[in-house]
């Protein structure tokens, strides 16, 4: 991957980094990042020089057929692990332990804490469970990730990228060993999720918004619902005034 894909990205995107040197040499770390794009788990692990995992739905590595197979050694190439989804409790607990094994065997975890991306270029609100649950189960460092401009280069929906410079900007790494052992806090789980959270809405000089993503999403779902509805009626009327005086225009 990083030497095909991630060559050519750099050659196409030329994208920018600051903070490299806070990536560790070796040894296990969280890389958390704010979420903009398809596209961001690709520039960011082009742009490392170890690899990076994330989690990924276990229906891309089972697929039938050549383009199933192909799909499935893609996925595993640019590092990610198959999580079986099926059951909102299951699925969480299948990605926990799945970065956990990746971070005890001394590699880089990859997590979005919004858990889903932005529907407007804002930051949200943190889910703790899983970023909180990961620190503490493995004590490994979390280092805050700023995309920039990525949502601009592929927005949701669009297959083809449009060719600009995004960034990625890479905070210093935060300790949280003095939360050791209080996993089982939901307090505390939040407290480092909101901490994480702030350092990554600093890097990336996002609008901060205190609800979940996926609420935003819904309300925006239903407010161009409304407007659609709002749309046809208004037009539903248009037409009802023509038939009742036919020598209008419409």
């Amino acid at each position: 991957m990083k030497f095909s894909i991630g060559g050519s990205l750099k050659l196409a995107f030329r994208p920018w980094v600051e903070g490299l040197e806070n990536i560790p040499a070796e040894g296990p770390a969280i890389l958390a990042s704010n979420h903009l794009s398809f596209s961001d788990s690709f520039f960011l692990p082009a742009m490392l020089d170890r690899k990076v995992t994330f989690v990924a739905k276990a229906e891309y590595f089972t697929s039938p057929g050549v383009k199933g197979r192909l799909t499935a050694a893609f996925f595993r190439g640019v590092g990610q692990v198959p999580v079986d989804r099926s059951g909102a409790r299951g699925a969480a607990d299948a990605a926990i332990n799945a970065a956990i094994q990746v971070l005890e065997n001394g590699g880089l975890f990859g997590i979005y804490p919004e858990g889903t991306r932005s529907p407007d270029g804002r930051l949200y609100r943190g889910k703790p469970g899983g970023l909180g649950r990961i620190t503490l189960a493995t004590g490994a460092p979390v280092i805050p990730v700023a995309m920039i401009d990525t949502e601009k280069i592929q927005p949701p929906g669009k297959v083809v990228p449009k060719l600009m410079r995004p960034g990625i900007r890479i905070g210093k790494p935060l300790d949280f060993s003095r939360y050791q052992g209080m996993e089982g806090d939901r307090f505390i789980l939040r407290s480092l999720t909101d901490e994480v959270m702030y350092e990554i809405m600093k890097l990336s000089g996002q609008e901060y918004v205190d609800i979940y993503a996926t609420v935003a999403k819904r309300q925006i779902a239903d407010e161009e619902k409304a407007a659609k509805a709002a749309a046809k009626a208004a037009q539903s009327d248009r037409a009802a005034e023509v038939r009742q005086d036919p020598g209008e225009k419409p």
